[in-house]
């Protein structure tokens, strides 16, 4: 059970170690692009071109599902960034249970964003952790964990990549240790716990009043979605990449012009360039490209972009 790319990579692991996949459970197709053209999750297109049964139910929790899945007579089922909620009549259906793949050091960043709230966070480290699923929200026993490096300048989006074929390759350590009888449950400390929240498109709106180095964070964290962003000249302008710069003591969201590159003051008199961004309507350019169609004004600022 699983949908986006970082599923998609365990699916993957799973058929290439010779694990019989009987079937793939994942979300409805959705409407993508300009054009809103009906797009397959990646993890179907992996199961239809491995011949693999996919179901697409809206939910699991009125039933519905709850004899097709019997049916399969699982072992266990594996759910990876799914999205739906899996209620106690199927989490007692396999042998083994369901064993979930979630991208943090459990119980550190439970919920939906875990992998973006670790970049925004500036965290300097993170995982996955394979987990014995229980009726609560990542709140089952843990089976066993890989730690991984965040790396300064890496966004969302790259460290989602690699931890999924980290995912990949645990999984697959905690499946033969189940059939071993040597996986060895720890319950998770809830007073040690967090919640990753979803993301929204006001997380991604910048405050220009934070340090330099908390505005690298969000904008690398909300890469490739849903991307940071401020106003400039009236205007929505995405902001895809950045790198600290040094000290001012100009008032925070102004726009410092040094050598042609698109250095914004910050707070506590820090500063940061924008490298790549995407003014509205446009494409997305190099900062200094950028600046060379869109010059500053004497006292120009970034602000929150308008409503």
């Amino acid at each position: 059970m699983g949908t986006p790319e970082f599923a998609d990579v365990c699916l993957k692991s799973l058929i290439g170690s010779g694990h019989e996949v009987a079937a793939v459970f994942t979300r409805k197709d959705k409407p993508k692009g300009r054009k809103q053209t009906l797009t397959p999750p990646p993890v179907k297109v992996t199961a239809e071109l491995n011949g693999i049964p996919v179901y697409q139910p809206a939910t699991l929790r009125n039933g519905c599902a709850d004899e097709t899945i019997g049916g399969l007579k699982p072992d266990v089922i594996v759910v990876a960034a799914y999205g739906l909620i899996l209620p106690k009549s199927i989490l007692e259906i396999p042998k083994y249970g369901c064993v979930n793949i979630h991208a943090s050091l459990l119980p550190k960043y439970r919920g939906a964003a875990p992998v973006q709230w670790a970049v925004i966070n500036g965290d300097s480290e993170t995982g996955v952790t394979t987990m014995q699923m229980d009726e609560g929200l990542d709140t089952g026993d843990m089976l066993l964990s890989a730690k991984t490096a965040v790396l300064p300048d890496e966004t969302s989006g790259e460290l989602m990549e690699r931890l999924s074929h980290i995912g990949a390759e645990l999984l697959l350590k905690t499946l033969s240790a189940a059939e071993n009888g040597t996986l060895k449950p720890v319950p998770q400390n809830s007073h040690e716990s967090s919640y990753a929240k979803m993301l929204t498109k006001g997380i991604a709106v910048i405050d220009w009043g934070k340090t330099a180095g908390e505005i690298h964070n969000l904008i690398r964290g909300m890469v490739p979605w849903p991307v940071a962003s401020s106003a400039y000249q009236g205007k929505k302008l995405k902001i895809y990449s950045s790198a600290l710069s040094g000290s001012t003591d100009a008032e925070p969201g102004s726009v410092l012009r040094v050598k042609n590159k698109f250095i914004v003051a910050c707070g506590e008199n820090t500063s940061i360039e924008l490298t790549q961004v995407k003014p509205e309507g446009g494409k997305q350019m190099g900062g200094r490209d950028f600046l060379m169609g869109h010059p500053p004004c004497a006292g120009e600022s970034l602000a929150c972009e308008n409503n």
